[in-house]
């Protein structure tokens, strides 16, 4: 039993991955200031030392996820039945 697919398939019917892959070409520009205004609002609240430790772990994880599981990008994409 796949965890992971029954949860998708019964909470948006598709991968996860693949619906915030169409959210993200559908709504870059508010994607891209909402990571900025998360970052500001990080500095703002947290030490730079704690800030450096979460971009570097992000940095890490988005790195892994292209090495590992990228695939090319397809509009309105569905996961294996």
């Amino acid at each position: 039993m796949n965890l992971y697919k029954e949860l998708w398939s019964r909470v948006g019917g598709r991968p996860w991955t693949f619906i915030l892959r169409d959210l993200w070409h559908k709504w870059e520009f508010f994607w891209i200031v909402g990571l900025v205004l998360t970052g500001v609002w990080l500095g703002h609240n947290f030490g730079w030392d704690d800030v450096g430790w979460y971009i570097l772990t992000f940095a890490i994880g988005y790195l892994f996820g292209h090495l590992f599981w990228g695939q090319d990008y397809i509009p309105g994409q569905q996961g294996d039945s």
